[in-house]
C-alpha cells in the first residue's frame, strides 16, 4: 500500500515539475533540455577566450603605451611645454657621459651645462611679472641611512627660485630632481629626462604671463645616487628650505614611457585631488604606493629624505617603463622618445601651475586628513577618494555582494522547487570548489616558478615577456577553471538546472573575493579597492538579472555578465600589466637571495584571477569545455618547454636586456697590532644582481675558474674582510663572490690612513684615537670594537652608536677632496689599552678608472649581454 502511494506521489511530482513554475519560465526538466541544445559548439569556446586576449592587445597595451604628440619650437608662443627644446637639452646632457659624485663629469661639466642653460632662461624672464634667483649650494653633512652613516662633503645643489613680482607668500612649492648618475651611466633616463623637464617648465613659466601665488623653488641636486645626500643637504641647511611646504619629486626607474605617481602625502589626500585636476595624462595607483612603501623594492628616492627631515608633503613621480637600461651604460638619449618627454612635461607643468596657486600651501597641516585611494583607468580617467570613504565602500560592496547572492540562491531554490536549505547546502559545496579553484589559480603559476628556480632557470621571461602568458597566465586559468569543470561534469541534480549551477559557480568566486576584500580592508590596505571595483561590476549584472527574468532563463544571464565584465577585465589586466612591466625589469637587480619568479608568477596569477575569474567558468556554456582545458594545458606545456629549453628563455640580450655584473678590482692588505702585514692578496669581488648569479657566464670567454663564495670569510673577518661598496653591498654580503688573482691589482694611488694620536682619558677606562684618511670621491670606513669594548663618542652622528656591531661610515665628496679627520673614544672596563681594542678597515674606490692592463683584459672577456660596472679598490684593515 505505502509503496503504491509513493509511486503515485513521485508520478505527481514529476508531472508538476514538467509544468512552468512561473509564467514565462521553463520547468527545470524542460530548461535542461533547452540548455543542451542552446550550449554553443565547442570551437566557439576558443573564440570566446580569444576575444578577451585580443581585447587585451587591442585596447590595454596601446593605451598603456599611449603618449601625446610632441610640441615643437613653432608652438612656443602658446605657453605650453615644448618637448623639442627639452630634448635638445637632453642630448647635451647625455653627451657629458657618466656623472658620478666627485667626478669631473658631475662636479664641473654638468654643473656648468646647467648653469649655462639657467643663464639663458634668466635672460628671457618677463621681468615685469617675475623675479628669479639662482643659487649654487655646496654643502657638507651626515645622517644615518639604513645601516650606515651617510657622510658627504662639498656636494652641489643648483637651486632656482621663481617668484611672482611683489609676492607676499612666505610658503614655497619645491620641485626636485637630480643630475648625478651611477657609474657608467650617461643617465638620460635617471634622471636626465626629469632634469630637462624642470628646465623647460621653468623656461615656460618664467616667459609667459600666466602668474601664480606662491614662489617656486626648483632644485637640481647633485648627489641622489650616493644615496640621497644632496637632498639632505638642501632640506637641512639651505636658506629657502624652511619655507618649502609642498614637494613635487621627480625621479626615474626606467626611461622612455609614462611617469607614474607612486607616493603621495603622507596623510594629505588634497594633493591627490590636485593631481586629479591637473595631470593631463594620469598614471597612478594606490597599490604602487603600498608596494613601494614596504621597502622590498631595490629603489629609493629623495622623497624619503624630504618627508623624514622636514614637514614637507607632496607627490613622488617617476619614469618606470623600460627599466632594463636603468643604471647601465645603455641609459642613453636614443631610448627616450620626444613624446615621452612631452607626456612628462605636460603633467609637471600643469601640476606646478596648479599647486603654486593652491591655498593649502599656506598651512598644509590644516588639511592633513589621512590617506587617499587613487587610481587611473587606462590613462583616460582618474578616480580618487579618502581612505575612510574607501573602507565604507569596501565593506558595503562586499556586504551587497553577499546579500544579492543569497537572494539569487533563494530565487534559484524557488524556481527549482527545492528547499532553500537544500540549495544552500549545494552552494556551500560549490563555494568549497571555488576556494580550491582560487588556490589552484594562484598556486599553479607559483609552482611553475618554484620548479624553474629549482633547476636554475629563473628569469626566463626577462627578455621575452610574452612567455609569461604561457608559463603563468594559462596555468592560472587552468587551475581556476578545473575544479568547477569537474564539479559541473559530475553533478547529477535533476531539479537544479545546469545554468543555475553555473551561476552559483560565479557566485562562489564572488564570495571568495568579498571575504578577501573584507580581510584586506580590515588589515588596513587601501589596495582592497581593486577587489571592490571588481565586485561592483559583478553586482551590477547580478542586480539586472534579478530584476528581470534573465536570471532564470537558461544561459540568458551570461550575456549581461559578459558585457559588464569588459570593464573590470580591461582595468585589472591594465593594472597588473603595469606592475609586470615595471617589476619584470626590476627583477634583474633584485639580488640573489629571493626567487623573483615567485613575485612575477604571483602577480600574473592575481591579475588573471581578477580579470578572468568571472569569465573563465563561462567556457562551460559551450559543449565539450574539456577541449579548452586541454588547449590551456598544451599551450602551458609548450611554453614551459620553450622557456626552459630554447634560446627564447635565456634572460639576456645585448643592450636591451642585460645581465648586470658589478665587481671590484680589489687589493687587500691586513695589518696586525704591531703593524706587520698578516695577509695581502688581490682578486675580483662580485656582487651579482640577479638570481642566476654567475651561472650564465659559465662557458663564455670570461674565465671565472676559482670563483668562490665569501660567506665563510664573513665569520672570520670584519665585514667579511672585503671593501663592501655601500649599504646594498653590505646587505648582500653573504651572496658576494671572490675570484682570486695571482698578479696584484694596481690601484691608481695608495691614499694614506694614519693614526695621529692615541690618548687615554682621565677616567683611565676610555681611550681616544684620532685618525686622518686621505679620500677618494667614494671612501668607506668600517669600525669594529672588540667584545669587551664599547664606543662612547666619536666624530659621527651619536645616534648611530650601538646600532651595529660593525659600524660603516660611507663617505663621498664633491668639489672638495680634503682628507677625512675623525676621532673615536672607546671604553674598556679594565682600562688595559696595551692590547688590541678595535679593528678599522678603510676602502678607497677609484670609480671611473678602468684599472690595470690585466683588469681591462678581464673586463673585455665578458659577453656582450653583460653590463659591467667595475673599478679598482684598495682595502686595508688595521688593528689598534
Amino acid at each position: 500500500m505505502w509503496g503504491a502511494l509513493r509511486t503515485r506521489l513521485d508520478s505527481f511530482e514529476s508531472e508538476i515539475s514538467d509544468e512552468p513554475v512561473e509564467a514565462g519560465l521553463l520547468s527545470p526538466k524542460n530548461a535542461r533540455k533547452q540548455e543542451q541544445t542552446s550550449r554553443g559548439p565547442w570551437y566557439m569556446a576558443s573564440g570566446f577566450l580569444l576575444f578577451w586576449l585580443l581585447l587585451f592587445f587591442a585596447v590595454v597595451v596601446p593605451l598603456f603605451y599611449r603618449l601625446p604628440a610632441a610640441m615643437t619650437i613653432e608652438d612656443a608662443s602658446k605657453g605650453v611645454f615644448i618637448a623639442e627644446r627639452a630634448q635638445g637639452n637632453l642630448y647635451e646632457f647625455d653627451k657629458i657621459g657618466p656623472k658620478v659624485v666627485g667626478s669631473d663629469g658631475n662636479e664641473n661639466k654638468t654643473v656648468q651645462f646647467l648653469l649655462k642653460e639657467l643663464a639663458l632662461i634668466e635672460a628671457n624672464v618677463l621681468d615685469e611679472y617675475f623675479d628669479i634667483e639662482i643659487d649654487l649650494q655646496i654643502v657638507s653633512g651626515s645622517y644615518i641611512h639604513w645601516t650606515m652613516v651617510n657622510m658627504y662633503q662639498a656636494v652641489q645643489n643648483i637651486v632656482v627660485k621663481l617668484s611672482p613680482k611683489n609676492s607676499t607668500s612666505d610658503t614655497y612649492l619645491l620641485v626636485n630632481s637630480h643630475f648625478d648618475s651611477k657609474p657608467t651611466s650617461p643617465s638620460a633616463g635617471d634622471a636626465g629626462q626629469m632634469v630637462v623637464t624642470i628646465l623647460e617648465v621653468l623656461r615656460v613659466m618664467s616667459s609667459t604671463k600666466q602668474t601664480f601665488e606662491h614662489p617656486i623653488v626648483f632644485l637640481l641636486n647633485g648627489a641622489e645616487e650616493n644615496p640621497l645626500q644632496a637632498s639632505h643637504g638642501f632640506i637641512t641647511q639651505h636658506k629657502w628650505a624652511s619655507k618649502c611646504t609642498v614637494l613635487i619629486n621627480l625621479d626615474a626607474a626606467g626611461s622612455g614611457g609614462r611617469e607614474i605617481l607612486f607616493q603621495t602625502g603622507p596623510n594629505h589626500p588634497w594633493l591627490v585631488n590636485y593631481y586629479k585636476k591637473n595631470a593631463k595624462h594620469p598614471f597612478a595607483t594606490t597599490m604602487a604606493e603600498e608596494i613601494f612603501q614596504t621597502g622590498i623594492l631595490p629603489s629609493d628616492t629623495d622623497f624619503t629624505i624630504f618627508t623624514k627631515y622636514s614637514k614637507l608633503v607632496g607627490l613622488d613621480i617617476a619614469q618606470c617603463i623600460n627599466g632594463y637600461t636603468y643604471h647601465t651604460k645603455y641609459d642613453r638619449f636614443d631610448v627616450i622618445p620626444r613624446t615621452s618627454i612631452q607626456n612628462t612635461g605636460e603633467n609637471v607643468l600643469s601640476l606646478v601651475r596648479g599647486l603654486s596657486n593652491a591655498t593649502e600651501l599656506h598651512d598644509p597641516e590644516a588639511y592633513a586628513s589621512g590617506h587617499a585611494v587613487f587610481f587611473d583607468v587606462l590613462g583616460l580617467y582618474f578616480i580618487s577618494y579618502s581612505q575612510s570613504t574607501g573602507v565604507i565602500l569596501n565593506y558595503a560592496v562586499a556586504g551587497a555582494t553577499i546579500v544579492l547572492i543569497f537572494v539569487s540562491v533563494w530565487r534559484t531554490a524557488s524556481v527549482s522547487n527545492v528547499s532553500t536549505g537544500h540549495i544552500v547546502g549545494l552552494f556551500i559545496l560549490i563555494l568549497v570548489v571555488q576556494i580550491i579553484g582560487f588556490v589552484l589559480g594562484l598556486g599553479m603559476p607559483v609552482v611553475v616558478a618554484y620548479l624553474f628556480d629549482m633547476y636554475g632557470l629563473s628569469l626566463t621571461y626577462f627578455a621575452t615577456p610574452a612567455l609569461m602568458i604561457g608559463i603563468y597566465v594559462f596555468p592560472s586559468l587552468l587551475g581556476l577553471s578545473l575544479p568547477s569543470f569537474i564539479y559541473l561534469k559530475l553533478q547529477r541534480s535533476e531539479k537544479i538546472s545546469f545554468a543555475h549551477q553555473l551561476q552559483m559557480v560565479l557566485h562562489g568566486h564572488a564570495i571568495v573575493l568579498a571575504i578577501l576584500g573584507i580581510g584586506i580592508t580590515y588589515y588596513g590596505l587601501r589596495s582592497a579597492y581593486v577587489i571592490t571595483w571588481t565586485l561592483i561590476f559583478y553586482v551590477v549584472p547580478l542586480t539586472i538579472n534579478l530584476l528581470t527574468t534573465l536570471h532564470d532563463r537558461g544561459f540568458s544571464w551570461t550575456g549581461v555578465v559578459k558585457i559588464v565584465q569588459i570593464v573590470p577585465f580591461l582595468y585589472n589586466s591594465y593594472l597588473f600589466y603595469t606592475f609586470l612591466v615595471i617589476l619584470s625589469a626590476m627583477m634583474g637587480r633584485f639580488g640573489r637571495s629571493t626567487n623573483p619568479d615567485l613575485i612575477i608568477s604571483a602577480l600574473n596569477a592575481l591579475g588573471t584571477i581578477l580579470a578572468m575569474g568571472f569569465l573563465i567558468p563561462l567556457i562551460n556554456v559551450f559543449r565539450r569545455p574539456s577541449m579548452i582545458l586541454f588547449a590551456l594545458l598544451a599551450v602551458s606545456a609548450l611554453s614551459i618547454y620553450t622557456a626552459s629549453s630554447t634560446q627564447l628563455g635565456f634572460p639576456y640580450r645585448p643592450k636591451t636586456n642585460v645581465e648586470r655584473v658589478p665587481y671590484l678590482q680589489v687589493r687587500r692588505t691586513f695589518y696586525e697590532y704591531d703593524g706587520s702585514v698578516s695577509k695581502e692578496d688581490s682578486g675580483y669581488l662580485f656582487n651579482f644582481q640577479d638570481r642566476r648569479g654567475p651561472a650564465p657566464l659559465k662557458g663564455t670567454k670570461a674565465n671565472l675558474t676559482g670563483l668562490v663564495s665569501i660567506e665563510a670569510d664573513c665569520a672570520k673577518y670584519m665585514m667579511c674582510g672585503y671593501p663592501l661598496y655601500d649599504h646594498r653591498w653590505v646587505k648582500n654580503r653573504l651572496k658576494g663572490m671572490w675570484l682570486p688573482r695571482e698578479t696584484p691589482v694596481e690601484t691608481p694611488s695608495v691614499p694614506t690612513f694614519e693614526l695621529l694620536n692615541k690618548t687615554v682619558l682621565e677616567d683611565g677606562k676610555t681611550v681616544r684615537f684620532e685618525f686622518r684618511a686621505e679620500v677618494t670621491d667614494h671612501t668607506s670606513v668600517f669600525i669594529q670594537p672588540y667584545e669587551d669594548v664599547a664606543v662612547t663618542n666619536w666624530s659621527f652622528p651619536i645616534d648611530y652608536i650601538g646600532q651595529q656591531t660593525t659600524y660603516h661610515i660611507y663617505f663621498a665628496h664633491g668639489k672638495d677632496n680634503t682628507a677625512l679627520s675623525f676621532f673615536i673614544e672607546l671604553y674598556k672596563p679594565d682600562g688595559d689599552f696595551d692590547v688590541p681594542v678595535c679593528q678599522v678597515g678603510v676602502s678607497h674606490h677609484f670609480i671611473g678608472d678602468e684599472g690595470d692592463e690585466l683588469s681591462q683584459k678581464f673586463a673585455k672577456s665578458f659577453p656582450s649581454y653583460a653590463a659591467l660596472v667595475q673599478w679598482p679598490t684598495s682595502y686595508r684593515q688595521f688593528t689598534y
